[in-house]
């Protein structure tokens, strides 16, 4: 194990104190900090999947919201 150091405001540091005052304050941290971890890699995942759309766009060309209507149709057919 090993001992991190931040620097965080007064008000944050008492309210987490008040609202964790019986909990293993080490354990929820961790789980916090594993939580932020995951957002942040759920995030990056989002942010590729959306460029690499974006790359695609100039390569399709534009559909009609006929042809958008005509494919919902018949996908459900």
């Amino acid at each position: 194990m090993t001992t991190v150091t931040f620097n965080i405001p007064e008000d944050v540091k008492n309210a987490f104190n008040e609202m964790f005052w019986n909990k293993n304050q080490n354990a929820v941290i961790s789980d916090l900090m594993l939580q932020a971890i995951e957002q942040e890699k759920t995030r990056r995942k989002r942010v590729q999947a959306i460029d690499a759309l974006l790359a695609l766009r100039p390569q399709i060309s534009p559909v009609t919201p006929q042809e958008i209507v005509m494919a919902r149709y018949e996908g459900r057919a």
